[in-house]
């Protein structure tokens, strides 16, 4: 019994790294960005960290992908489960302490593919270290190490190194997110009619023989004979309906130009969400890019988070205006900096890399 027990256990969280691992290899970038966050000032403060998050974010990702078919494989069981109990104890800690702090609204732990507060996440990190804990106590020995799950092993986590090195210098092949190929933007920003809407509730302190006191809406403190205002603050109880677009807009020299775009018939967006990070070869590009657009009369913006030196000067060599949008808006429309996007009619026609839409245009 104690054994059958085990291997569904064992078999659970094997399924469990291996999808997790899975949609992060998907959208290795997305990662990155959740990390970046982790690490910023307000959170866990690692600056230093920050230049690295890719290649942390790279090495975790193949480290559950490949602890979750270690565990399918029953391969080094043990040692298995011992390295999952540290890394799921080690996610435990920065969910909780996200959890706690409010510092960090989704966890990123499935990706895009399924959104969870860090407080959901912190339950289910208890409900898997539990199973990992209980696993331990179950398994009974080692046999030896199979050569041949050995070697199936290495190769699942080359190929995950693998798989995210093709997916970085293009586009996740599944897009979970609302800007994917197909999507319309203008829907993605429609509230429906019985959503529900944001709660809030007052809190009044009013002075009352010399104390400062606590009251809501309920206690009426404003009817107290001599109590005195002191303040009042607003907590939100729930938060309400958000749709999938909620900080899309784009700004040019002149003002708004969010309803233009997204009524043209038919309009290409160069999007950059790291103009500092833009390097001579990229401006180049961009060159070409651009001298397309204008050579096919197609019509397009360039909209970035903001306006580098370099990329102010490319502006006025190639005489193109530039728009800004949020940089956390243009991560979550394309995962490359510079990316293009095809709208028609608000709807996302396709997306490329920068090199690999010039790849597309000379082959026409």
């Amino acid at each position: 019994m104690k054994k059958t027990i085990y291997h569904i256990i064992r078999i659970i969280l094997g399924l469990t790294f291996i999808f997790s691992g899975w949609v992060k290899m998907i959208d290795p970038v997305g990662t990155q960005i959740k990390l970046e966050e982790y690490f910023s000032p307000p959170v866990l403060n690692l600056p230093f960290l920050s230049p690295h998050t890719l290649e942390i974010g790279m090495i975790l990702i193949t480290l559950e992908w490949t602890l979750g078919w270690a565990l399918l494989l029953h391969f080094k069981p043990r040692l298995t489960i011992k390295i999952t109990l540290s890394l799921t104890l080690f996610f435990l800690l920065l969910t909780g302490y996200s959890a706690i702090t409010g510092t960090v609204s989704d966890c990123g732990c499935f990706g895009d593919a399924i959104k969870l507060t860090p407080r959901q996440t912190f339950y289910k990190n208890i409900a898997l270290l539990s199973l990992i804990l209980t696993a331990l106590l179950l398994y009974s020995g080692d046999k030896k190490p199979s050569r041949i799950k050995g070697l199936i092993i290495g190769a699942i986590a080359v190929f995950a190194i693998a798989f995210m090195i093709y997916t970085v210098k293009h586009l996740p092949l599944i897009d979970f997110r609302p800007y994917a190929v197909g999507k319309n933007i203008r829907q993605g920003m429609e509230i429906p009619e019985n959503a529900p809407a944001p709660e809030f509730k007052n809190i009044w302190y009013y002075k009352i023989n010399g104390r400062i006191k606590r009251f809501t809406d309920r206690d009426k403190p404003w009817e107290i004979e001599g109590a005195e205002f002191i303040k009042r603050e607003t907590e939100m109880i729930r938060e309400g309906y958000v749709p999938p677009i909620h900080d899309f807009s784009i700004e040019g020299d002149w003002g708004d130009i969010t309803e233009k775009v997204l009524n043209a018939d038919k309009i290409y967006l160069i999007l950059i969400s790291k103009p500092y990070n833009l390097t001579p070869k990229d401006l180049k590009n961009l060159f070409k890019v651009v001298h397309y657009f204008k050579k096919h009369h197609s019509d397009f913006i360039v909209t970035a988070s903001d306006y580098s030196p370099e990329l102010e000067r490319w502006s006025r060599a190639v005489n193109t205006p530039l728009n800004v949008t949020d940089e956390t808006t243009l991560k979550t429309m394309i995962r490359s900096s510079p990316g293009i996007m095809l709208l028609e009619k608000a709807t996302v026609k396709g997306k490329w890399t920068l090199k690999d839409f010039l790849k597309q245009t000379e082959t026409k």
